[in-house]
């Protein structure tokens, strides 16, 4: 029997073994991986139906590998999906977790698309990956864990996602990795000490994430590594003098910053490094020697930090340099002679600096130099004289030194020149003849020197010239007669000369000029009546000359004069009447000229001070003394009349006292600002044609569209929206498929200059990285436009979800209203705590409130906010929209989080009663604060408060409701020290989360027979 037993033991086993052989073999067929690709496309999202052929077999009896031949699927020869290619079909969805099924799967690309969920956690499952590519899309969430299991991955990029966490640390596992990128990201901590292990890594691309801590030494150790992106971080420290040791590194890329101490100089070592861009960090001590060992070098940028010292004499080794950039910094001592010796040298930035001695007299005879700044230093000498020598040379930027000499001939037949500024320096000599004749000038600034002469004829011939300032200088002789009929002249400045003779009768075609000075001169005659003709002029200013004849009473018609002094002259006549009622007339000097007659007693003559009248004898009457003729009645009122108007005149006078210093602030930081935007990115610059100036596309992550494509979607049709600092639009791109919002800033001219507004928001929101905030991809610009790139917010403002015509379309239930809030208050907290120095908003509103297609709320609009580096840091005007503005900073000025937090309390309110902050129904001059308040001193005022539509008879919704709105008075609180900071605020929004969903139905059925929800909330004490 033994044996039988066994015999049949044998058989059974034989039995079960081909039993679950055969059920191994069905995992294993192509059939079941077409079920798995179908699995997943029940995820997607196709708009475009690009997978349409993905479908079942009509012939049961296929071969199996129908899939093969699907979109996107590649099948290796015993037809398992090897690759997966989705990229660039505007999917969205999910991706599904039955993507394990496809165990021989090794390239996966699903790049370009617009999925905004999680990555699946079965990534780990997919041990043969080679290549991955997840870029451009919002995936969220942390990066999927267990990647470094698939021991022949080479490549990944997940850069431009809304990833958030940590990086995991087993991707230091994946030893046969190459690329790594996973930039413009919300990653946060440090960079794991595990990457030492990827001994093959060729590109390292972080930047644009939350990473903090110091660089890791480890990466030192990666010898392969030949690009190294790792800028718009909060990494602090030292740059580790391992670095030195990356003998394959290329591109080192570690701008904008926190960095500190002193630059390595064992990068010296890396002979194939081409580029180095270390600008806006905090870096100190010298520039180390031996970076002129690099010969490799075709890219320098250490703008923008704390180095001081000398210009190492050996960066004029570096005989492949066409970028030297080192602004903004503290340098002193002469620029190396042999600088001028570098072939190559297109950009020499060394503006705002402490620097000496003279410039390197062969500078641009031995290179294509195109950009020279040297602004702002302690310069001298003469202007080297072949800085054109090229043809290439665009912008020449001089003022704020010493030199002196003339003008080198040169310059006035460069044909490439966009801009010359020497202002402020001691250059003798006459202007040469030639500049009106380049056909791409477009400004001149020639002022404060010792010019002689006169103002070349030619000048009036430019077809390009918009600004010109030749003011503070000798020049002589008259202005040329067609001066003023420039087609492009905006601006034209020649004060404090010497010129004489008559002014120019021809402005008849002036159809741009908004600032004409020619005061300070021995212009004589009579004041053209033409003048009138030039419909932009807004400030004529002619004081202190020898102009006869009566005043042209059409200068009263022009509809933008704002300012205009006819102080000093020799004019005679009356005032023309119509003055008092000029349509855009603010600022009138008539003093010490031969005027005689009444005062006219109209609009702006009324409030003139006295003084802008003085020394006319003859004039009376209006706000001087009574004419002769006036009866004794009259004369004695005249002193109280007087006694007012001295009063109103020096209200006025002190107004414009504080105006003009803050004008003069302002102005004083120009060319800083002006600078920074134009010079700071250079890779694009030196792709585009130097014979028109162009737009270009900054970008702060890797984009798939160009400048063209962005300008191709600025038209009336795609105005998405409308604010107080520009024009939004939706702008679609197809080839590949994007949708960005595209928003154009109102610029004058004032503001080309200043780029107050683009600075506002380019030099914050380029660093700021939260889910909360919504993100700025980039900015087109080009001489006098910028267009600011952000995501698209598909559903609108918040604004217009409550109070438009989405109204009662979404954000119907509580909990989306809740959500929103929450969100609101995380990015806020962002700003506050997490930022240093901190950034207060001070514009928080519905409308800067944007909501993505998940209706999550990201905070918008920066353009007025600033970092407050000062406690109590106070500012010169009031900014903000009315009805979210804090009671104090009416009066103090003062900016500080607080004034954040009480508009944001004006928001939890707007989300809880469904109600504007200045509604109607409210009454005249009562906002919504006054009204809650007035509304909870009742018996259900409370109650009376929430939206109908969303609390309605659910009791456990109002319930939920009133705890948020407890939190809205106390961040609307009179008193500053009253408010809760963001952090409480966050705590306590999280105490009051709603329990269930919250929809209620008003017709009654579904009361909550339970008690109080929040009885035993801790929420409660705080509040």
């Amino acid at each position: 029997m033994e044996p039988k037993s066994c015999l049949l033991f044998f058989y059974c086993s034989f039995g079960l073994f081909l039993v679950f052989a055969e059920g191994n073999n069905r995992v294993l067929v192509p059939n079941d991986e077409e079920s798995t690709l179908l699995l997943m496309k029940t995820g997607l999202i196709d708009p475009l139906k690009k997978l349409e052929d993905w479908k079942m077999a009509s012939n049961a009896a296929g071969t199996g590998s129908a899939h093969c031949n699907w979109t996107g699927v590649w099948c290796n020869s015993r037809g398992f999906v090897e690759k997966l290619d989705l990229s660039n079909m505007n999917l969205s969805g999910i991706v599904s977790d039955h993507i394990r099924g496809l165990r021989g799967l090794s390239v996966l690309n699903l790049c370009n698309n617009s999925f905004d969920t999680w990555l699946p956690k079965s990534f780990a499952n997919l041990t043969s990956l080679t290549s991955l590519d997840v870029s451009q899309n919002n995936f969220i969430g942390s990066f999927p864990t267990g990647l470094g299991m698939a021991s022949g991955l080479t490549y990944v990029n997940a850069s431009s996602n809304n990833f958030s966490g940590f990086l995991p640390d087993d991707l230091g596992n994946a030893t046969s990795l190459e690329t790594l990128d996973i930039r413009g990201s919300f990653l946060e901590g440090t960079v794991p000490t595990s990457f030492k292990n990827l001994q093959k890594l060729k590109f390292l691309g972080l930047s644009g994430n939350n990473f903090t801590g110091k660089l890791p030494r480890e990466l030192g150790q990666l010898s392969a590594l030949e690009t190294i992106i790792l800028g718009y971080n909060a990494f602090v420290g030292e740059i580790p003098e391992e670095f030195g040791n990356l003998t394959n590194l290329q591109y080192l890329d570690l701008a904008v910053g926190t960095l500190s101490g002193q630059i390595p100089p064992s990068l010296g070592r890396l002979k194939q490094l081409t580029t180095v861009y270390l600008y806006k960090n905090n870096f100190t001590g010298r520039i180390p020697p031996e970076l002129g060992n690099a010969t490799s070098l075709v890219l320098l940028d250490l703008s923008d930090n704390q180095i001081s010292g000398e210009i190492p004499a050996e960066l004029a080794e570096l005989k492949n340099l066409q970028l030297l950039n080192l602004m903004r910094n503290q340098l002193n001592g002469s620029v190396p002679a042999k600088i001028g010796e570098l072939t190559k040298l297109q950009v020499l930035e060394l503006w705002k600096n402490s620097l000496t001695g003279s410039l390197p007299m062969n500078l641009g005879r031995n290179s294509p130099l195109q950009w020279l700044d040297v602004s702002s230093n302690s310069l001298s000498g003469e202007i080297p004289p072949g800085l054109c020598d090229s043809g290439n040379l665009t912008k020449l930027i001089l003022f704020n030194n010493s030199f002196s000499g003339p003008i080198p001939v040169g310059l006035s037949t460069c044909k490439s020149l966009v801009r010359v500024r020497v202002q402020n320096n001691l250059i003798s000599g006459t202007i040469p003849i030639g500049f009106g004749n380049l056909p791409l000038l477009q400004r001149l600034e020639l002022a404060k020197n010792n010019l002689t002469g006169q103002i070349p004829d030619d000048i009036a011939l430019s077809t390009s010239l918009s600004f010109i300032d030749v003011s503070w200088n000798h020049l002589e002789s008259i202005l040329p007669s067609s001066i003023f009929s420039l087609p492009n002249l905006q601006t034209f400045i020649v004060s404090h000369n010497n010129l004489a003779g008559k002014m120019p009768d021809q402005f008849q075609d002036c159809p741009l000029l908004s600032v004409l000075d020619l005061s300070s001169n021995h212009l004589s005659g009579e004041i053209p009546e033409s003048i009138a003709s030039c419909e932009k002029l807004v400030s004529l200013n002619l004081r202190n000359n020898r102009f006869t004849d009566e005043i042209p009473k059409a200068l009263a018609t022009m509809p933008t004069l704002a300012m205009l002094d006819l102080s000093n002259n020799s004019l005679v006549g009356s005032i023309p009447v119509n003055f008092g009622t000029s349509p855009a007339l603010e600022m009138l000097n008539l003093s010490y000229n031969k005027l005689e007659g009444p005062v006219p007693s109209n609009g702006l003559l009324m409030t003139l001070s006295p003084e802008d009248l003085a020394g006319n004898a003859g004039l009376c009457g209006g706000i001087l003394p009574p004419c002769p003729s006036s009866s004794p009645i009259k004369a004695a009122e005249q002193p109280r009349r007087m006694h007012i108007k001295h009063v109103a005149a020096g209200f006025i006078i002190g107004a414009l006292v504080v105006l003009s210093l803050g004008i003069t602030f302002f102005a004083g930081r120009w060319a800083y600002r002006r600078w920074y935007l134009y010079n700071s990115f250079f890779g694009d610059f030196f792709k585009t044609s130097n014979t028109e100036w162009p737009w270009r596309l900054v970008a702060f992550q890797r984009l798939s569209f160009t400048s063209s494509d962005i300008l191709a979607c600025i038209k009336e049709s795609n105005i998405i929206g409308m604010g107080g600092t520009g024009v939004v639009y939706k702008a679609e791109i197809h080839r590949p498929r994007a949708v960005v919002a595209v928003k154009k800033l109102w610029r004058s001219e004032t503001d080309i200059e200043s780029s107050d507004d683009l600075f506002g928001e380019v030099s914050l929101l380029g660093r700021l990285r939260h889910r909360n905030i919504v993100r700025l991809l980039g900015y087109v610009h080009n001489e006098t436009d910028v267009l600011m790139v952000y995501e698209y917010m598909p559903n609108g403002n918040l604004g217009t979800a409550l109070h438009g015509k989405q109204a009662g379309k979404v954000l119907v239930d509580w909990v989306s209203r809740y959500n929103i809030a929450v969100g609101v208050a995380q990015g806020l907290n962002y700003l506050h705590h997490d930022c240093h120095p901190p950034v207060i908003h001070r514009d928080i509103k519905s409308n800067n409130i944007l909501l993505d297609s998940n209706l999550e709320a990201r905070i918008a609009d920066f353009g007025l906010a600033r970092m407050m580096i000062h406690k109590n840091e106070t500012v010169s005007m009031v900014a903000g929209s009315y009805g979210y503005i804090a009671p104090e900073y009416g009066y103090t000025l003062k900016v500080d989080e607080k004034i954040d937090i009480y508009s944001f309390g004006v928001v939890l309110l707007e989300l809880l009663s469904g109600k504007t902050p200045l509604d109607p129904s409210f009454g005249e001059s009562i906002d919504i604060v006054e009204w809650t308040r007035t509304k909870v001193k009742k018996s259900r005022g409370l109650e009376e408060v929430l939206d109908p539509t969303i609390a309605g008879q659910c009791k456990h919704v109002q319930e939920e409701m009133q705890l948020v709105l407890r939190i809205a008075l106390l961040c609307t609180a009179k008193l500053p020290k009253d408010r809760p900071s963001m952090r409480d605020i966050i705590t306590m929004l999280g105490e009051a989360k709603p329990r269930r969903k919250s929809v209620c139905q008003n017709g009654g059925h579904h009361f909550s027979k339970e008690g109080p929800i929040f009885s035993n909330s801790p929420v409660i004490g705080l509040l």
